[in-house]
């Protein structure tokens, strides 16, 4: 028999497509609403090594954004402010009212402060696993976007050959199940048109969140050594931390901060939050 999808979440409409989010957790503690990073595959899996350190405490929410994990590869508007208006519309379709802690990892962390800066009300704190900041992007400028984007465009199409033999997948804290399902999502989601369109939109979304000036909440930011990512990555970090108030730790370890600190990083959230 062979191998096939199993979403383990439940599924909502936006946009007349379908996006995937799971839940788990305890339901009467406070909202941990987990925001991927992009090009991730499975953010349901991606995130599973920490998330399930903090069932007793937390509910837990991991929105799959269209493209990413078992949602639709629907090749929707990327523009900032309509990112968080699917999270809004599909969390408020399962029920789920804020206020949420948003736990953004890499380029999410745009979507963390602006989600903040519009609906402020809405947002209790932001714990950002190596979130990226508005400057990072702002540093790059077009030319360099302009790179990495056709980057991703030459990679899909060795993907669509079957030519990317190697990207990385995270397999800790999963079981046999979790690991098929996550080669079968890589197989269907790898370097899709979503991924693409994020990267095209990304300067000016950047741009907007920086225009827009420091958010009012409790900030924890998770920040790696800096080498999977790009220079002055650390220096941008610490920059926007002290702008808003934030508080850093300082983690030796790659961009998926998750990955290898899960243990450090699930006590210092049940800190931070206490």
């Amino acid at each position: 028999m062979g191998q096939e999808l199993r979403h383990n979440g439940e599924y909502v409409i936006v946009k007349n497509h379908k996006i995937h989010i799971f839940r788990a957790g305890n339901n009467n503690g406070p909202k941990l609403v987990f925001l991927s990073g992009s090009g991730t595959v499975a953010p349901v899996y991606d995130f599973k090594i920490l998330y399930q350190k903090l069932f007793n405490d937390f509910e837990i929410i991991v929105i799959e954004k269209f493209g990413y994990g078992y949602s639709d590869l629907y090749d929707a508007p990327t523009d900032i402010d309509s990112l968080i208006s699917y999270h809004r519309e599909a969390l408020s379709k399962i029920g789920e009212e804020g206020p949420f802690i948003l736990l953004p990892h890499s380029l999410s962390g745009l979507e963390a402060i602006r989600w903040k800066q519009t609906y402020p009300e809405e947002i209790k704190a932001i714990i950002g696993l190596d979130m990226a900041v508005p400057a990072q992007y702002l540093s790059w400028g077009q030319e360099e976007l302009d790179k990495r984007t056709n980057q991703i465009i030459k990679l899909q199409k060795l993907h669509k050959k079957g030519l990317l033999f190697w990207y990385p997948l995270n397999k800790r804290g999963l079981n046999k199940d979790d690991i098929k399902q996550q080669k079968l999502l890589w197989k269907r989601n790898g370097m899709n048109d979503c991924y693409i369109g994020e990267a095209k939109t990304v300067l000016d979304n950047a741009k907007l969140v920086d225009k827009n000036g420091e958010i009012d909440c409790p900030i924890l930011m998770f920040v790696s050594d800096g080498k999977q990512v790009s220079a002055n990555w650390i220096q941008y970090q610490k920059e926007f931390a002290e702008r808003n108030n934030a508080k850093i730790i300082q983690l030796n370890c790659g961009h998926y901060v998750h990955y290898y600190e899960s243990d450090c990083i699930s006590e210092e959230i049940m800190r931070f939050i206490e």
